[in-house]
């Protein structure tokens, strides 16, 4: 049964039949609900996404974020209050009313919308609550659902209709301190993406992709299999767009009244389960990350004829010393063989595996199994604690490292449109000189077949060759790509 474990073919090869597998088979999440592009999370799914939840906002806390939570509904008026905001919007807007039975008339109502983001429905509290330098900078958080008619293909966690995230909004006295919020909410996110093992390119977007209403947007965008990069998270400076049209203002403290900064940022969680579903996963299944999983450790008891017994409460000794320190389970099935077992829970994502026969029961030793290399270890009982986190600290390292090394490779600088529309139909990402001009970066998406996805907002990288599209003497470079 082990003999599959790391190869990571098929995902590469049939990534979709892939993933839908996944998704059933190892209880993440059932796209079968009756209602197009709306899930039912499954344990296993909800319980990584609540872990990486909790993570995240203990972060924005303890970065000074205000937990909140604000109403699910906003009035058509109000949304549309800032023109650039509401059309990039208004073509996947839920607008719901109220039910009507019977046959009596009544009045109209105003349409309500559900959030497909936040920014409208919080800015007008934001008005209520700021008036003095003092109240800044105020920043908030609430994890939630955006509803989003969504108009392309469906595609369970990565293109859905109600999307579980977190959103952050900050409001601030001056431009600077805007910018230096920016920054931190980057490493807040950076964090917890490293965290997860999960390897990505942070891209400003161009001018003409950024968040509706922004004066510019950083994208986390992903690496997946089928060539496609996955947006998992996203960081937009507003400037004083929304605060002038919200009319969110303050007293200076050197007198006169001034317009709030502002940012919005935004987690995707289902994405980022996609992400580490997608990045980490092999021909079994998922290799959830350890800090994730939603079992740490399974123990596998290997009975022999005649022994039972002696293995059992072996098996229960073992359970007893490591319950209370990783999320661990017990597999003391009795009709179902070891092989089962192995193969049962390897579909499952289970970083790391326990076995104990007779001869670990004599010896006192435990033989340790690594989910993600199939790489077998026999330690001493006495110890087994430390052993087992230094194994599953070693996981995440590794499973980090070929997350990242495949990034490297999806990675190409292509010199000519040809070999870079060819490059895309293979599956990767193009990294393309550029001019600067934004006609130039338009012209991309048609030559190549693919996305503008931006350049890198975390580092300064200069080119020294010639514009791909105009020839004229490049600036940076460009990632181009297919996105979901």
């Amino acid at each position: 049964m082990g003999g599959l474990i790391a190869r990571d073919g098929e995902k590469f090869e049939r990534f979709s039949e892939w993933f839908d597998n996944v998704l059933l088979t190892a209880r993440i999440a059932d796209s079968r609900y009756p209602v197009k592009g709306f899930l039912v999370y499954l344990e296993s799914g909800w319980f990584v996404i609540e872990r990486v939840r909790r993570r995240l906002e203990y972060l924005l806390e303890e970065d000074g974020h205000l937990p909140m939570y604000f109403p699910l509904v906003a009035t058509l008026e109000n949304f549309s209050r800032e023109a650039e905001h509401i059309k990039g919007f208004m073509g996947e807007v839920f607008a719901v009313g109220k039910l009507r039975v019977g046959g009596g008339e009544e009045q109209q109502e105003a349409p309500l919308i559900l959030r497909p983001t936040s920014e409208t429905i919080m800015y007008p509290m934001f008005a209520l609550w700021i008036s003095s330098h003092a109240d800044l900078p105020l920043k908030i958080h609430q994890s939630c659902s955006v509803y989003r008619y969504e108009t392309k293909a469906t595609r369970a966690l990565y293109r859905v209709r109600e999307i579980p995230w977190n959103e952050a909004h900050t409001a601030h006295a001056s431009q600077e301190e805007a910018e230096e919020q920016v920054r931190r909410a980057v490493q807040i996110y950076r964090r917890v993406l490293d965290e997860l093992g999960l390897a990505y390119l942070t891209l400003r977007r161009p001018d003409f992709d950024k968040f509706a209403g922004a004066e510019y947007s950083i994208a986390f965008d992903a690496w997946n299999p089928d060539g496609k990069v996955n947006q998992v998270a996203t960081v937009h400076n507003l400037g004083t767009n929304f605060s002038r049209v919200f009319n969110v203002e303050f007293e200076k403290k050197e007198g006169g009244k001034a317009h709030t900064w502002q940012l919005c940022y935004g987690f995707g969680y289902s994405r980022v389960l996609a992400a580490i579903i997608a990045q980490h996963g092999d021909d079994l299944g998922p290799i959830f990350p350890p800090t994730v999983a939603p079992i740490q450790v399974v123990i596998v008891p290997i009975p022999y004829k005649g022994r039972e017994q002696e293995v059992r409460s072996y098996a229960q000794e073992i359970y007893s010393t490591l319950r209370e320190s990783f999320r661990t389970r017990l597999d003391d099935r009795e009709d179902v063989t070891p092989g089962e077992k192995y193969y049962y829970w390897e579909r499952r994502g289970v970083p790391l595996r326990v076995e104990a026969g007779p001869r670990e029961a004599q010896s006192g030793s435990v033989m340790l199994v690594r989910r993600d290399t199939g790489e077998r270890r026999s330690v001493p009982l006495t110890g087994l604690k430390e052993s087992v986190e230094n194994v599953l600290a070693e996981i995440e390292r590794s499973l980090a490292e070929r997350a990242r090394r495949k990034l490297e490779e999806l990675v190409v600088e292509v010199e000519t449109v040809e070999k870079g529309a060819g490059m895309i139909e293979e599956g990767k990402i193009c990294k393309v000189s550029w001019c600067g001009s934004e006609s130039c970066a338009l012209s991309l998406k048609s030559l190549m077949g693919a996305e503008v996805r931006g350049y890198r907002y975390d580092m300064d990288e200069r080119s020294e060759r010639p514009c791909l599209v105009c020839g004229s003497r490049g600036r940076t470079y460009l990632y181009v790509s297919r996105a979901y």
